[in-house]
């Protein structure tokens, strides 16, 4: 639970540059649910240096002709000058206003950090979740520091035999070979 006198933050967007000459913004969303950000009243701009400011969201839309890609607009902000100001700011929301996943579905700032473990072994902790492309069908992988350097674990259901994040722990039963390749034949 997050405490209100310190409350988390999610990034959602980064604001690239000014788009339109009446204060808008074009950002880079982090979200793939963007479509809720239009039902918002209230939104955070952060720097990474001091607490996430509020303002209000006049308007909000994902940018058809550039997937991934947005357009806020933000009360009190009315000319390209001062759009240009928020340049590089964070678009974040209260870590509560986050999307439920339904189960099975993670949030990979959720799994980075996890241990993870075979048995009673722990391997690593994950560093990053790597995701195959756009037109490509695949496995997600988790990638894992291990003392030997880095380990890739698809993120599949038989061989992430449970993954808790509240306990920050995922188990993995890892097939002959994912774990030491050089032994393998």
């Amino acid at each position: 639970m997050t405490n209100p006198a310190n409350p988390k933050f999610i990034t959602v967007a980064r604001i690239l540059r000014a788009r339109g000459n009446k204060g808008e913004i074009a950002a880079e969303l982090f979200t793939d649910f963007p479509d809720r950000l239009k039902e918002l009243r209230e939104i955070f701009l952060a720097d990474g240096k001091s607490t996430p400011r509020s303002v209000s969201l006049k308007t909000f839309w994902a940018d058809r002709n550039h997937p991934g890609f947005g357009v806020f607009h933000f009360e009190g902000i009315t000319s390209i000058n001062e759009a240009e100001k928020l340049r590089g700011l964070e678009i974040q929301i209260p870590f509560e206003q986050r999307v439920s996943l339904p189960a099975g579905k993670y949030f990979v700032t959720d799994l980075i950090g996890c241990s993870v473990f075979e048995g009673p072994q722990k391997l690593g902790a994950v560093r990053d979740v790597f995701f195959p492309g756009e037109s490509q069908p695949g496995t997600p992988l988790l990638a894992v520091n291990i003392s030997s350097g880095e380990l890739l674990i698809p993120l599949a259901e038989d061989i992430c035999t449970r993954i808790d994040t509240a306990a920050r722990r995922i188990e993995v039963l890892l097939p002959e070979g994912l774990r030491d390749p050089d032994k393998a034949e």
